[in-house]
């Protein structure tokens, strides 16, 4: 027997595959975006990170049953206490012996207690060996919003506050030997995914909770069983625990803080690495979001002042006491970006420290998300900042805030600002800097504060063969240093910064006060170096001189020989202001010996210049770095260029990472030394890095902070900023480079956009974005076929729906940028700056264009797999129709009618004959007592059986057989296997109210209904697959707890998936629509009322505003209101029936 399969019947169903111009452009761009981020996020980033290494060792702590006044975990979770070394030890006595400063670990998500090694073994090495030396380098101090001030704003009170400020910073510094050692404690937390469940991440804080109260209880039985020993120096009793937590064990933290069960004042200072605090990574449970946000409205109340409702005081903020620091990976951190370690809006910059490791003091590395716990710089830096909080006095950290915040800003926090603006320094000016030297009797009580000696070396450092004979008088505006020659170079101020060249940098890699020494003079004296502290007006900023990372060190072939210049590892700045007032700059270079008779090797470099800033400015227009893309822009500096120059991107490079490719072009070198066989390029880039210091670059973000660059030839140059989200700053649109070139070469510098890089960006930062508005696309096809019923025509496909949803100006312009406008409006009445304009509206249209391809590739591959299984079925029926009526199958007869027994039982016929109960039980069930993930896989499994069984008996027709067989059709066993839903009870929800049973007149009328339920319960099925994805990460964060312990689920969760499941059982059938609202004509014809279709276009407009705010979780609330929305259209319209009164129901009943 031959099948005929009619190709009009498959171009009916699969029409999606022939989709106009504005599908496959979605659908090109989708693809394309999507392979090029996922290209650029799985390509190999080199770690500039050393290795830690120690020898661990993991104490057991039991938790006493006296502190046992929670839920359940303590079977579960565990708590340590580490020790370094390799030797074994008692450890009854060890903790006997307890008298450090405690500290919690606490692990984040899917992390182990024991990732606290690296930071105890670096604490314990830090502790035995001492501070680290110290240096000369301008250190942090406080910005103008890290500063309470508590006098009115004249200069005389500032002085007074900013004497005050240098006293704190003085009173942090380190000591010889640090008083007391760190005892590290760690959580062991069985490596549970806390970033994708609510529930888990609550029981985390309970436990946490208990450690801590374990932690000081256990300090407190060593402290009372040394004092009936009658022992000496049994210290102090720790008052409050350090935490540290890594990842979401840093908000952990925090909402340990806040426990209601906390005893008070235990946690007094907390830091966290790579931590999310503004909202969960990807905010997908609802729970989860609520969590976050309610911790954080907790702690942003904790700060403020307790009054009664008429304004009485009650008492001082909660949290006053409390200083978080918050340390971020950077821009190799895909986990956790920058914007989400943030503490801005949750706990103010007096309490508050955040960093990025590109621009942490002796760190300036990006790192990934679980490098930031091992990373030696930055472990061994964090490791004396902490050890730095303990007061000598106490042996306990200081109880002052404002010292504790100003010992992480004095031992993290790099000179460097963390803000840029070349004309002016965010960080903390201090009035005294640039006051005039003569006036200084008029600053009154301060009158003996030397102003000169604030960036002066130590008098004990001194140098030798110091003269005046040797003293060099520079006449151009740029002086090199080539060796360490022991002479003074003088500049004339007047004459050499005229022209506006009223700025000064010096470029170096000498050690300031050791290497090299910078004085101002007012007038010109003979006095020698060792003499001038006694000259009063003489100021030396040599301190002011701000630390860099140096690149990797020139290798020297033999000693004496000349090598390649050294890269630079300092940089000084001098303003207008801080040159006023004098007319000579001295560098004093310290003396070297020379190396068996000849000069001392070139490896010493200072390079200084006086320059104006508007030289040295080059501005990036966004059609430069749009073009730049596919033809590189190229900038050429000649030779006597400005040392500094000024990139200006109008485009932030955390949207568009740009390539720099640095060419040297000369370097004033025309006869060579080198051997003959190297020539062209090779022979002279070598010549010129004998002479020119290798280029450097700092970059400036507003939200990442600083980033340096280090020997910068070429490299991609991108910041952790994301501009285009809203609650971003006005000036976040714009990335600063500041490019340090050797003045006395020349180069080509080449400017080109990443579009891998770019891509990657975008799907880093808005991927949570991208999946509340794949949500609202979702809404709106649905929304479009609800119009569709209710304007009398044919029921749309869900690609048809999204087709017409992208049709410009209208819906398009409405659907996309309607939900901007009203967010933009909501946003401005509240407190969040606003981002860019131009950023946030072209980004956020691109997001939702995104979204829309990701659905359209989602609706393909499921309508696909639906019309294989469909042929499959429906090919495999008529076959065995075909079969039973050649060959006797009696035995299979036999066998089906012995099974048939059980379909007597009343339960098997109540289940058949309600199978929407049936659903709904099964479903609540798992919802409210297991997971409601489990709940929407079943709801969605009974979405793809009605969508398969309408399928099937859309396509049965198409597979008829010759005409000899079209009698068949009057036969009802035939007509049973073609269409299974006719006696299927599972397909009550597929089958039309107002449909007939098929004929052969009426077959192609009940093909068209088959084929609309079909188009309408995809959309449903695509909908609710959606929300279940959602879920899944929770689901597997539940499963892996199995066996372990069980916990009902969140109240919240199991509503809203209830809600869900209403809409999925209430809202199947398309002619569940009444018409009762008044629909606004926005495009299309006109119609007086609406029911389904507004629901459905204010639930897109949700769930794109809840993208927006990168809480895509809160699409589970729309999609409640749905379901109850549904379940009241449905009591309405069987209201209706009862009286008689069809007017609401479909109008276009005739076309069946």
């Amino acid at each position: 027997m031959q099948l005929i399969f009619h190709p009009s019947r498959g171009e009916e169903i699969m029409g999606g595959l022939k989709t106009n111009c504005r599908v496959s452009a979605v659908v090109i761009f989708a693809v394309c975006v999507g392979v090029a981020g996922l290209l650029g996020l799985l390509t190999p980033i080199p770690n500039g990170c050393n290795m830690t290494y120690m020898y661990p060792t993991y104490i057991p702590i039991p938790l006493h049953p006296s502190n046992i006044n929670f839920s359940s975990a303590e079977g579960k979770y565990g708590l340590y206490l580490y020790h370094e070394g390799w030797k074994k030890i008692d450890y009854d006595l060890h903790l006997l012996k307890l008298s450090g400063v405690p500290v919690l670990f606490i692990p984040g998500n899917g992390g182990s207690y024991k990732q606290v090694r690296s930071l105890a073994a670096e604490s314990d090495r830090a502790f035995q060996g001492g501070p680290l030396e110290h240096t000369f380098y301008q250190e942090a101090s406080f910005t103008p919003e890290e500063v309470v001030r508590r006098y009115s704003s004249t200069k005389r009170n500032i002085l007074e506050e900013d004497w005050e400020i240098r006293n704190l910073f003085s009173s942090v510094k380190g000591t010889p030997q640090y008083s007391n050692r760190l005892d590290w404690f760690a959580v062991d937390l069985e490596g549970e995914h806390s970033a994708l469940d609510g529930r888990i991440l609550e029981e985390h804080t309970e436990y946490v909770v208990k450690a801590i109260h374990r932690i000081l209880d256990v300090y407190k039985e060593s402290f009372n069983a040394r004092s009936k020993d009658n022992r000496e120096n049994v210290g102090t009793l720790p008052r409050s625990v350090i935490l540290v937590g890594h990842s979401m064990g840093g908000f952990v933290a925090r909402a340990a803080s806040i426990h209601p069960h906390l005893r008070k004042g235990v946690v007094e200072t907390i830091l966290t690495l790579s931590s999310p605090h503004q909202s969960p990574p990807v905010a997908l449970q609802p729970s989860l979001g609520h969590f976050f946000s309610r911790v954080n409205k907790a702690w942003q109340s904790g700060y403020q002042i307790q009054r009664t409702r008429s304004g009485h005081w009650i008492s001082d903020p909660l949290l006053s006491d409390v200083v978080v620091v918050s340390i971020s990976g950077g821009i190799r951190d895909y986990q956790v970006r920058s914007k989400l370690t943030s503490l801005d809006g949750i706990v103010p910059s007096t309490h508050g420290l955040t960093i990025g490791a590109t621009g942490m003091r002796n760190v300036w590395l990006s790192m990934e998300h679980q490098s930031i716990l091992w990373c030696n710089q930055l472990v061994v830096q964090v490791s004396h900042a902490m050890l730095h909080l303990i007061d000598q006095s106490t042996g306990q950290p200081f109880s002052s805030t404002q010292k504790r915040l100003a010992v992480f800003v004095s031992n993290l926090r790099s000179g460097i600002p963390q803000s840029f603006d070349w004309m002016r320094s965010v960080q903390f000016q201090h009035y005294a800097e640039h006051l005039p030297i003569e006036k200084e009797e008029d600053l009154g009580s301060l009158g003996k504060l030397r102003i000169k000696d604030q960036f002066c070396c130590p008098k004990s450092i001194q140098w030798e063969d110091d003269s005046h004979e040797r003293d060099l008088y520079i006449e151009s505006t740029t002086v090199t240093v080539l060796a360490m020659d022991g002479r003074r170079r003088w500049m004339d101020i007047k004459r050499q910064a005229s022209d506006g060249r009223d700025h000064f940098v010096l470029v170096t890699n000498l050690v300031p006060c050791f290497g090299v020494r910078i004085h101002l003079w007012p007038e010109k004296s003979r006095l020698a170096l060792r003499d001038v502290p006694a000259v009063k007006r003489v100021m030396e900023v040599t301190s002011k001189m701000v630390h860099i990372p140096a690149g990797p060190a020139p290798r020297q072939i033999e000693p004496g020989s000349q090598t390649e210049q050294a890269p630079p590892s300092a940089v000084l700045r001098l303003g207008p202001d801080e040159l006023r007032g004098f007319r000579f700059l001295t560098i004093s270079v310290a003396p070297r010996p020379t190396v068996s008779g000849r000069p001392p090797p070139a490896a010493s470099m200072a390079v200084g210049q006086f320059f104006s800033p508007r030289e040295g400015k080059v501005k990036f227009s966004p059609q430069s770095l749009l073009l730049s893309s596919y033809k590189q822009q190229d900038v050429t500096l000649q030779e006597n260029h400005p040392l500094v120059m000024n990139f200006s991107f109008s485009i932030s490079m955390g949207i568009f990472p740009v390539a720099l490719n640095l060419k040297t072009l000369g370097c004033g070198i025309k006869d060579s030394l080198l051997a003959t066989e190297k020539t062209g390029d090779e022979e002279h880039s070598s010549l010129c890095k004998l002479r020119c210091f290798p280029p450097v670059a700092l970059v400036w973000d507003t939200e990442s902070g600083l980033y340096v660059i280090p020997n910068l030839y070429s490299d991609t140059v991108t910041v952790d900023s994301s501009p285009a989200l809203w609650g971003s700053r006005q000036d976040s649109g714009k990335t600063t480079l500041l490019l340090l070139v050797d003045p006395h070469c020349s180069y080509k510098i080449s400017v080109s956009v990443s579009l891998t890089g770019a891509a990657s960006r975008f799907l880093l930062l808005h991927g949570s974005q991208i999946i509340g508005f794949s949500m609202a696309v979702l809404f709106f096809s649905l929304m479009q076929q609800a119009r569709a019923w209710e304007l009398d025509l044919p029921l749309p496909s869900v690609l048809s729906a999204i087709e017409s949803n992208l049709r410009l100006p209208l819906p398009f312009g409405f659907l996309a940028v309607g939900p901007l406008a009203v967010y933009m409006l909501l946003a401005l009445l509240g407190t969040e700056p606003c981002p860019p304009f131009a950023s946030f509206v072209i980004v956020s249209i691109v997001s939702y264009t995104f979204a829309n391809g990701a659905v359209v590739v989602l609706t393909l591959s499921t309508q696909l797999i639906f019309y294989l299984t469909a042929c499959i079925q429906v090919f495999f029926k008529q076959r065995w129709q075909a079969w039973e009526g050649r060959f006797h199958m009696s035995f299979i007869h036999q066998f089906i009618d012995r099974f048939s027994v059980f379909s007597s039982f009343q339960v098997v016929r109540m289940l058949r004959g309600r199978p929407t109960l049936t659903v709904a039980v099964i479903v609540t069930v798992l919802i409210a007592f297991l997971h409601p993930a489990l709940g929407l896989i079943v709801l969605i499994l009974s979405h793809a059986w009605c969508c398969h069984t309408a399928l099937c008996s859309f396509l049965a027709p198409s597979f008829r057989s010759h005409p000899h067989r079209k009698g068949d059709w009057q036969n009802s066993k035939f007509k049973a296997d073609i269409f299974p839903q006719a006696d299927s009870s599972m397909t009550a929800g597929v089958k039309l109210e107002d449909s007939h049973s098929p004929t052969p007149d009426s077959a192609i009328s009940f093909g068209e209904t088959q084929l609309e339920a079909f188009n309408y319960q995809q959309g449903i099925f695509l909908l609710h697959l959606a929300a279940t994805a959602m879920l899944i990460p929770s689901f597997v964060a539940w499963g892996q707890r199995l066996g372990m312990d069980h916990s009902i689920p969140w109240f919240l969760d199991s509503a809203l998936s209830l809600g869900i499941v209403l809409h999925g059982l209430c809202a199947c059938k398309v002619n569940c629509n009444v018409l009762l609202f008044p629909f606004p004509r926005f495009w299309g014809p006109p119609v007086e009322e609406a029911g389904l279709s507004l629901v459905y276009c204010l639930a897109g407009f949700y769930c794109y505003l809840s993208g927006l705010a990168l809480a895509p979780y809160r699409a589970f609330y729309a999609l409640a209101a749905v379901g109850l929305l549904s379940l009241c259209f449905r009591v309405i319209k069987r209201r209706y029936r009862e009286r008689g009164d069809f007017n609401l129901n479909r109008r276009h009943s005739h076309r069946h």
